[in-house]
């Protein structure tokens, strides 16, 4: 569901800030009056003000609305900040000579493949408010990947899932694999088994249009939101020591925060922003790329009572939709307005044993 649009610019001639200042006043003004009250009430309520601290940004202050449920904050220098990790593949499965029935046969008589996906990230994976349909790039994505199995691409069965579920998904087998904004990284691919890259993106930053900022020097300090567990979390406490960080469920909230001014910037992969920024015309995508990140289709390692086939047939959807144009028309269709792309990432083949 796209959240209710909430932000609204300043008023012409008001000061940076000034509605968050009066919203201070008024909580300030009502503790004050409560506090002249003798009943255990006025006590309760005084206690639970919003106190400032002085290390921390006023950006990083929570007068006015409430935070997102399950929100948050960290200040600056709470948790050490860590290099992000590098993209290092090892390298997926080449597709083989077999066929679909040889490769997956539990899944073609299963009748449907079994896909763990996101609901909220529009243009990626989304619910259609407007028709009740899932729709988004990542959507497209599987679909293609049942038309390879079945010849019929709506034999596929969507199943919701909080990232933190996803590995555990695969691994006990409630999944054939997660479509889910997963970057490859060396520490997942012990967990799970990647297909090659299906989709580069950078990380960047999305602001509110007039705030200022065009990049992570900019900041000065202000609130970033991330959604917690995502890369983006390493990648803050890393480029922008300085912020205090709003971690949130989803980046659905992180939108929410934005414009509630309780953040003055999301930082995330420019896929996942494009989405964010579809649904709000006073945002935009601002600054350089701070890194690369590369998604995979995840499945359960072969290692782990996984099926090799299925990672086979999987690259070999991906090596379809490169040669035949499927893939540029889904980017264009779903990123083209508000990205540039140079294309389909390479292919990433391990070397393999002859009897592997």
């Amino acid at each position: 569901m796209i959240p209710p649009r909430t932000f609204r610019p300043p008023r012409p001639g008001a000061a940076p800030g000034a509605s968050r200042t009066l919203r201070a006043l008024a909580g300030l003004g009502a503790a004050a009056l409560l506090a002249s009250c003798s009943s255990p009430l006025a006590e309760r309520a005084m206690r639970h003000q919003p106190q400032q601290q002085d290390s921390a940004p006023a950006a990083a202050l929570t007068y006015g609305p409430p935070l997102p449920a399950g929100a948050v904050l960290e200040r600056p220098g709470e948790q050490r900040a860590e290099p992000g990790e590098s993209y290092s593949a090892a390298g997926s499965l080449r597709p083989d000579a077999a066929t679909a029935k040889e490769r997956v046969p539990e899944i073609l008589e299963r009748g449907r493949l079994v896909v763990g996906v996101d609901q909220s990230l529009y243009r990626i994976s989304y619910r259609d408010p407007g028709t009740g349909d899932l729709r988004g790039f990542e959507v497209d994505l599987a679909r293609e990947i049942a038309r390879d199995i079945f010849g019929d691409p709506a034999r596929v069965e969507f199943r919701f899932m909080e990232s933190a579920d996803s590995l555990d998904s695969l691994n006990n087998g409630a999944v054939d694999a997660v479509i889910r904004t997963m970057s490859i990284t060396e520490e997942r691919q012990q967990t799970v088994a990647f297909s090659t890259p299906y989709l580069t993106t950078d990380k960047r930053l999305l602001v509110t249009t007039g705030s200022g900022v065009e990049s992570l020097d900019d900041l000065g300090g202000r609130t970033v939101c991330v959604a917690d567990g995502s890369t983006g979390l390493r990648e803050t406490r890393a480029q922008a020591p300085d912020s205090s960080i709003l971690k949130t469920r989803s980046w659905s909230d992180c939108l929410v925060a934005l414009q509630q001014h309780q953040a003055e910037a999301i930082l995330a992969d420019d896929a996942l922003l494009s989405g964010i920024a579809a649904q709000d015309q006073f945002t935009r995508i601002v600054g350089p790329s701070l890194s690369e990140e590369h998604y995979g289709v995840a499945m359960a390692r072969p290692e782990e009572g996984g099926n090799p086939g299925l990672v086979r047939q999987v690259n070999s959807t991906l090596e379809r939709i490169r040669s035949d144009g499927t893939w540029w028309r889904m980017y264009d269709a779903w990123f083209g307005p508000y990205l540039r792309s140079a294309g389909p990432p390479p292919l990433q083949y391990r070397e393999e044993e002859a009897d592997e």
